[in-house]
């Protein structure tokens, strides 16, 4: 099946570009994150862990938090789009001296 993956930040950087198409022989989120952390060096073991996605990771299922549906069992069909985000550390607050 085919399927559009949408990176940022960290992961954009490890895979040279924001999004990209890939064909895989996947039926759920993780047969197609497991296909990625092989595929891309900069991703391996920084998306799944013990078998589930990594906390502070978040994987968007055409918009839906994973986590909110079966996480790495969620299954996939054809032409669906994931996007996958990084731990993100906060930032200097405003008016902080």
């Amino acid at each position: 099946m085919t399927f559009q993956l949408r990176f940022f930040a960290t992961f954009r950087e490890a895979v040279g570009t924001k999004t990209i198409t890939r064909e895989y022989d996947a039926d759920t989120v993780g047969d197609v994150l497991v296909a990625l952390e092989s595929e891309f060096e900069g991703l391996a073991g920084e998306i799944l862990e013990d078998g589930s996605v990594r906390p502070q990771v978040n994987v968007l299922l055409n918009g839906r938090d994973v986590e909110h549906e079966s996480g790495v069992e969620t299954p996939i069909d054809p032409d669906d789009t994931l996007s996958i985000f990084p731990p993100v550390a906060g930032g200097a607050r405003r008016g902080a001296p």
